[in-house]
């Protein structure tokens, strides 16, 4: 048999090739992330063996920290029944403070209420009083007692001050005279003839009727409102008695 030696120096050169690319893109990397891992295996086994000894330092503290809650426990326990026993003292005291502060409010209270009815007692007396006035006061009306109310409202625009009455000579200002039954035609132009000579002027009067007057009349203005009514005088009255009583 012979041997072709060109042959084997190819294939033995081959195989150093192969062997070659295998350490450079196989063996190599290979080792590489071998010794990475391991490295990390290293890195991880060291943080894990500090993490252990924090932990234990940690227990320790927390064993500390336990027997110091105890001791203190203890303490915050005895201050706290030392308190009670002096809060309970103290409590009697104040309740019988407050045993007198609450019969002082209710002596208050029942003063207050007395008044309290006692004024609403007199209100009540003040309005029957009024309504019974009212009712009477309604009886009286005719011709003589309207010539009464407006004697008495011209003697109430005579009384008004030179400024509100200059106001209603102003152009265009309009009153309105409300009187407690409608008035017939003489009765107005008796009345618009009254107001005009007491403002000296002559306003526009629009006549309206208003029943809650009982009797007499108002006049109403942008500027003013003149009362001379049962229903005015009888407020007055009112006022006056609910202010004494």
């Amino acid at each position: 048999m012979k041997i072709d030696w060109w042959t084997v120096g190819l294939q033995a050169i081959n195989v150093l090739i192969l062997v070659g690319l295998l350490y450079r893109f196989f063996w190599h990397p290979v080792a590489a992330v071998m010794e990475k891992r391991r490295k990390q295996a290293h890195a991880m086994l060291d943080e894990a063996k500090t993490k252990r000894d924090e932990a234990q330092a940690a227990m320790l503290e927390i064993d500390k920290a336990r027997a110091g809650f105890a001791k203190e426990r203890d303490g915050i326990l005895a201050a706290a029944r030392a308190d009670a026993e002096k809060a309970k003292a103290t409590a009697a005291v104040s309740a019988k403070a407050d045993a007198e502060a609450l019969r002082s409010k209710v002596q208050v209270e029942i003063a207050k209420d007395a008044a309290s009815s006692k004024k609403a007692r007199a209100n009540e007396a003040v309005a029957l009083a009024l309504e019974i006035a009212s009712r009477l006061a309604a009886r009286l009306d005719g011709p003589a007692v309207e010539t009464v109310f407006l004697a008495w409202l011209v003697e109430g625009i005579k009384n008004m001050s030179p400024e509100a009455r200059h106001a209603v000579g102003g152009k265009d200002v309009a009153l309105s005279l409300m009187s407690a039954t409608p008035l017939k035609s003489p009765q107005r132009a008796k009345i618009s003839k009254a107001i005009a000579m007491a403002f000296g002027a002559k306003p526009k009067i629009t006549f309206v009727v208003d029943p809650t007057l009982i009797a007499g009349f108002e006049i109403h203005s942008p500027h003013f409102i003149l009362s001379n009514s049962w229903k005015a005088d009888l407020a007055t009255i009112g006022k006056d008695l609910r202010n004494e009583s």
